[in-house]
Formats: C-alpha cells, sequence, structure tokens
C-alpha cells in the first residue's frame, strides 16, 4: 500500500461503491482502528487454535503416560546421572506447565480481543457524545471485548501476549530439549519411529522434531525483546514501532502454533520410554 497501509485505499473503494451514503463510511475513525480490530479478530481465532492444540498435547503426553509411566529413568541434575525416577516424573515437568498456559490464555483472551475505535488521535472525539454507544455496539457486532479507551499507543497487552506465546514455546521446547538428550547414543532412552537420516553416517537417525522444539522456542526468546521496543509509541500514535509489531507478533503466532503440533507430532512417534519394570 502507497499509504503505508492499505485502509485509506479500501476506504476509497467502498465509498465508491456505496455512492451518495459514501461519506458515512469510515466516520470518525482512523486506519489504525480498522487494523487493530482486524488483528483482535484473527487472534480471537488464533486462540481458539492454540487452546485446542494445547489440550491436544497434553492429551498425547497423557497417553505416553498410561503406556510408560510406571518405566524407570535415571534423572539427572545438572547433565549428571542422580537418582533413578520414573517416566511419569519427567512427563509431569512436560505436562504441568501447558495446565498452567492454559489458565494464561483464558485469561489474556479478554486483554486482547478488544475493538478499536479511538479515531484519529485517539480520544474518540470525532464521534462524541456517542462515542462509547457505537464502540460498545460495534464490539457486539463483531462479538469483540470493547476497551474502557484507546489503546493505539497502549500496547503493553501485545507484549504481555507474545510474552505467553514465548511461555508455550519454551516449555515445549523443553520437552524437545529432553527427547533429544534421551536419544543420545549411549543414553537410548527412547525410542522414535521415522527420524532423520544423515548423508554421511547411515548409522544416525538425528531427533529432528525435537531439535525443531528446542529451535523455536529459542526463536520465540529472542522476539520478547523486539515486542517490549515496539511498546515505545511516540505521543497518541507511532508508525514505526506499529510497523515492528507486524513483523514479530506473526511470527511469534506461527512459530508456537507450529511447536505444538510438531510435538504432539512426535509424542506418536515414540514407541519406546525408559525401562520397563521387572515381570
Amino acid at each position: 500500500a502507497t499509504d503505508g497501509v492499505p485502509i485509506p485505499a479500501l476506504v476509497s473503494q467502498l465509498r465508491a461503491m456505496i455512492g451518495e451514503n459514501g461519506d458515512a463510511v469510515h466516520k470518525g475513525a482512523t486506519s489504525q482502528d480498522v487494523l487493530d480490530s482486524a488483528l483482535a479478530l484473527t487472534l480471537r481465532a488464533f486462540n481458539v487454535l492454540l487452546h485446542a492444540r494445547l489440550t491436544e498435547l497434553s492429551e498425547a503426553i497423557e497417553d505416553l503416560s498410561r503406556r510408560f509411566g510406571n518405566h524407570s529413568l535415571m534423572g539427572r541434575t545438572r547433565m549428571q546421572a542422580a537418582l533413578p525416577i520414573t517416566v511419569s516424573d519427567r512427563l509431569r515437568t512436560w505436562s504441568h506447565p501447558l495446565q498452567t498456559h492454559l489458565k494464561r490464555l483464558d485469561q489474556m483472551r479478554g486483554r486482547v480481543e478488544l475493538l478499536q475505535l479511538g479515531g484519529p488521535v485517539g480520544n474518540g472525539t470525532p464521534l462524541a457524545p456517542h462515542t462509547a454507544e457505537i464502540a460498545i455496539e460495534m464490539a457486539t457486532e463483531l462479538n469483540l471485548g470493547s476497551a474502557s479507551g484507546s489503546w493505539h499507543a497502549t500496547r503493553d497487552a501485545l507484549a504481555e501476549y507474545a510474552n505467553l506465546l514465548s511461555l508455550i514455546s519454551g516449555s515445549v521446547g523443553k520437552m524437545g530439549q529432553d527427547i533429544c538428550l534421551m536419544a543420545q547414543q549411549g543414553v537410548d532412552e527412547i525410542g522414535l519411529s521415522g527420524g532423520g537420516g544423515s548423508s554421511a553416517m547411515p548409522h544416525k537417525q538425528n531427533p529432528v522434531l525435537a531439535e525443531l522444539l528446542v529451535t523455536l522456542a529459542r526463536f520465540n526468546a529472542t522476539q520478547i525483546s523486539g515486542m517490549h521496543h515496539a511498546l515505545i509509541h511516540e505521543q497518541e500514535r507511532s508508525g514505526a514501532a506499529w510497523m515492528l509489531e507486524w513483523m514479530i507478533l506473526p511470527e511469534m503466532a506461527k512459530a508456537t502454533a507450529r511447536s505444538l503440533s510438531a510435538a504432539s507430532v512426535l509424542c506418536a512417534k515414540i514407541n519406546r520410554l525408559g525401562a520397563a519394570p521387572p515381570q
């Protein structure tokens, strides 16, 4: 878009289509109102997906616990053999954070699934004295929450949401790291079907999905700094900080969703975990 955002061109097209009443289109609103509300709608749909994938992974780990939970593992602290544990002990460190993240997600939704209607400088003046009534009506129509005021330059909820995405992928990354270490030759505490072959060493079966979980966790962790930089909006609205948010948040969302789906697939590939108790 030559204007930096697609909304001016969209408004022109809508006004041309409507004709003599076209001036009523976009009255009292600004481009950021449209794009932020679109972001809220996108996050609403994404949050449903995120909840489903967190639940799916929790169930996959629970299935592993039913199959292998009473098997034994060597507990390791600081990468050194410590004392024996059960597979269930380790699986709890994978599954418990997911339950916490589900609760966090439910609490977070009301903070990011919000209509934006601040107008050109965020105070809603062009629609006064009916700004609040119009906002409530629009929010109801779109099935979004109605904010108490403009959040054009107040992006802490989105930074907090990004933190949650990184917490989720970080918890899944811990699971991936554990699996990588259990799959090491000489440790052999886990059996994985499929896996990555080596072009030079045919005896290898690389735990590529587990490695992916670690990579996605580290990727999201590096993006948190950028989202905190995007909090710094000058005056009533910022173009630069806003664009930085556009670059980072979608990539974090994709990384988080992919980490959860990859982890569920990885759980299905586990055919051995720990040592079975003596018969």
